[in-house]
């Protein structure tokens, strides 16, 4: 089902997804937002409600169209959502938050360069920054979308972070990951000038995240 009785178990986890985003420091108060796909379209959060009070049926059914079924509006940054699910069918949960170390870095304007090597998680040598657009455009959808090219996470200027998984629990630990990237950066950048990795060792390091953490199946 697409409308609002259906998808109980995945509507339900988002909203644990949204609590553990505030719990975990990732996000504060009503900011932030989160999708995951289904058949038809995608779940999304609605707009300006405290994650504490959500329930299933205030999750947000939205069409790729951009029409949605339900009792509530959805985020205001749909169109980031529904852009990054139409263009990378890859990715089957979308996270937007405002952490404070990658939006500390976003207020300058400045990317994570290649200064850990976990970096690549994000899929990359860095993480980008996308240049400032009013939030709720068309036109900030576009400059995410391009800053995510090749990449699962990005920093919004002047704003907060995105990033993109499988699914929820991915995009979950992903973001925390980039978050904590965002702080060990910033507090170098107090001391000094970071040294980077170069290319090619950022290239290896690339490559060996494509079985980074898997583990052998059962015997």
């Amino acid at each position: 089902m697409s409308g609002e009785p259906g998808h109980r178990a995945l509507r339900e986890a988002m909203i644990e997804t949204c609590r553990k985003m505030n719990a975990s420091g990732l996000n504060q108060g009503t900011s932030g937002n989160l999708s995951q796909r289904v058949d038809g379209g995608f779940l999304l959060t609605p707009t300006g409600m405290d994650y504490d009070v959500l329930v299933p049926e205030d999750i947000v059914f939205m069409r790729l169209d951009g029409s949605h079924e339900g009792r509530r509006a959805p985020s205001s940054e749909w169109q980031i959502h529904r852009d990054l699910l139409a263009a990378k069918p890859e990715v089957g949960a979308v996270l937007h938050a405002h952490s404070m170390f990658c939006t500390t870095l976003a207020c300058l304007h400045r990317g994570i360069p290649p200064f850990h090597y976990m970096v690549s998680a994000a899929g990359g040598t860095d993480v980008r920054c996308a240049p400032y657009a009013t939030f709720g455009t068309p036109e900030l959808a576009r400059h995410v979308l391009e800053a995510l090219d090749g990449r699962k996470a990005c920093l919004m200027g002047n704003h907060g972070m995105v990033a993109v998984g499988a699914d929820l629990p991915k995009v979950f630990k992903l973001a925390v990951e980039v978050e904590t990237l965002a702080a060990m950066y910033w507090r170098a950048l107090q001391v000094g000038t970071p040294v980077l990795l170069d290319d090619a060792e950022m290239a290896r390091v690339l490559e060996k995240f494509k079985t980074y953490g898997q583990q052998p199946g059962p015997r």
